[in-house]
């Protein structure tokens, strides 16, 4: 009892997989410390381009004390989190992601920056389950619509996480793509086949 099951979309960090992150994680950053541009290689993410400004609020959510860098405990919760939290943890994740000036509020800036950053990924790697009938502009329009209850111009996290819950479109639209555990997954395949 109190154990989790693994499955497929719930798959647990096992001490091996833990062992071999902090491998990795020592060597991208021997201080021990990762800094932007090492999470940015670390998730095999270029400087610049589609992806640079989706890590770099990435980057700021894994950040959880702000002090600019990420540790490893820092980078294991959030890596936890991806691997079994549940949608309203993720979505609380995600909101972060979105605030990127950290105002307790996701404003139409806000949202259309991520919001296009998402479009131009999914676009890049050629997903569909993006609305491509929709411009970047539409998309945040359709949100705003859906998601600010109160009509103030702002969601917070609330209205951001039962708008989410409630509408899948919104969801498709709003969930993060960039997946931190990406490596480790790739890591277990690879490990799997020694």
């Amino acid at each position: 009892m109190g154990q989790a099951q693994q499955t497929e979309n719930n798959p647990e960090i096992d001490v091996k997989v833990l062992q071999d992150m902090y491998k990795k994680f020592v060597m991208e950053c021997p201080s021990g410390l990762l800094f932007l541009h090492e999470f940015k290689r670390f998730f095999g993410v270029e400087p610049t381009g589609e992806a640079s400004d989706y890590a770099e609020n990435m980057f700021r959510a894994f950040d959880t004390n702000g002090d600019n860098t990420i540790d490893f405990l820092e980078f294991v919760a959030a890596l936890n989190l991806v691997f079994r939290g549940d949608l309203e943890h993720k979505l609380r994740w995600s909101f972060k992601v979105y605030d990127k000036d950290n105002n307790g509020f996701v404003d139409r800036k806000e949202l259309r920056s991520i919001i296009d950053s998402i479009s131009r990924l999914k676009k890049s790697a050629k997903k569909e389950d993006f609305d491509s009938q929709l411009t970047v502009d539409e998309v945040v329009d359709r949100i705003f619509q859906a998601v600010d209850s109160d009509g103030d111009g702002h969601i917070n996290l609330e209205e951001f996480i039962r708008g989410a819950q409630q509408d899948p479109w919104v969801l498709n639209m709003v969930k993060l793509d960039m997946n931190p555990a990406r490596w480790v997954m790739e890591q277990r395949r690879r490990s799997a086949h020694f």
